[in-house]
């Protein structure tokens, strides 16, 4: 049987607005997020829901299913997002954040990343100032500062291109333009990561609508200045579910993020009453959730001069077996602080 997925980009083009659109047909935006990420299999999906989806689509319910297609991951060597929420190949990626939690960070060690590979990337600067972005845009290799600008260099690039773009241009809807021209003239070479300055973030489910990964910042992590601060529970991408990701990572993925969540349950305990008020049968599972929560904080080589440590870049197969370690207690002698902003173990 061929595997199946929703056709996101399909949705995105033809339902610019899709939370409003569902809910005018009682389809909870959850439940399209949740089928956009891959949260939910798409074989279990309610045929009303898929059927409403199409009628939304003005398209048939086979044209929204993607049959037999394997989705791709571009490695980053950033462990958090590989792990947890590994970017798609030619997808949209959204950053889910507040001010102050590091989104233009990530993206400036993500762009000085790419400079080291065959990847070019093309910012699309937002129609109004942001003196926050001073620094960062510079890293990409080419600026551009409109909708038709950057539709030309991304027609005359050849390779693998990371476009990126701020919120305003969803909320205007010329980035859905975008992305129907370039599947039109039959681009299909560019992957596309979204960022919000407004520091608003309205609707943190959905905040630039369907989206093939979603990166979600956690404002517990960021106060504590454990960054990247990705929250390990609710960022996550349409790679992680079926076929199209590594079984042992899914695996891994499942057992780390069922540890995080328990250990964020005690943490809430220990922070107001002190860790003496924890159940000596749940110590180790919350001194194992500290270990790798730490280990998950990374060094950036756009950060060094502010840290004075050297950014670390760490592979996918290293992060796993490094992830792997500590799941099974063999990094249990090791204290906290030192799996705080380590490369790989």
């Amino acid at each position: 049987m061929d595997e199946i997925r929703l056709n996101v980009a399909l949705l995105r083009r033809k339902v610019p607005n899709l939370t409003t659109a569902a809910k005018s047909i009682g389809i909870r935006p959850a439940t399209v997020s949740n089928l956009c990420t891959g949260k939910i299999d798409l074989g279990k999906a309610e045929v009303k829901t898929l059927v409403g989806l199409a009628t939304l689509a003005n398209c048939t319910v086979d044209e929204l299913i993607i049959r037999g297609e394997k989705l791709k991951m571009i490695e980053t060597q950033i462990k958090a997002l590989d792990f947890f929420a590994p970017l798609v190949k030619g997808g949209t990626t959204g950053l889910v954040a507040r001010p102050g939690m590091g989104q233009l960070v990530i993206l400036a060690e993500l762009m000085h990343r790419f400079k080291e590979s065959d990847y070019t990337t093309v910012f699309l600067l937002p129609t109004t100032e942001h003196s926050e972005l001073d620094g960062t845009t510079e890293l990409a290799d080419i600026i551009v500062v409109s909708v038709d600008e950057a539709f030309a260099k991304l027609a005359e690039l050849s390779g693998d291109i990371i476009f990126i773009s701020d919120k305003s241009y969803i909320v205007s809807g010329e980035l859905l333009d975008l992305q129907e021209r370039l599947v039109t003239e039959r681009i299909h070479n560019v992957t596309t990561i979204l960022l919000d300055l407004s520091g608003e973030v309205v609707d943190e489910d959905m905040p630039y609508g369907p989206l093939e990964t979603v990166w979600q910042l956690d404002a517990d992590l960021a106060t504590r200045h454990l960054y990247p601060a990705i929250h390990p529970i609710y960022s996550t991408s349409s790679i992680i579910e079926g076929v199209d990701l590594d079984e042992r990572h899914f695996n891994l993925r499942q057992r780390a993020q069922k540890l995080l969540r328990r250990y964020r349950e005690l943490r809430s305990i220990v922070v107001v009453h002190g860790i003496n008020k924890i159940p000596d049968t749940e110590l180790e599972t919350y001194e194992k959730g500290e270990r790798l929560e730490a280990y998950f904080s990374q060094p950036f080589f756009v950060a060094e001069a502010f840290t004075g440590q050297g950014g670390k870049a760490v592979s996918m197969s290293q992060t796993l077996a490094d992830v792997e370690s500590i799941l099974e207690g063999k990094m249990d002698h090791m204290s906290v602080k030192e799996l705080t902003y380590k490369g790989s173990l």
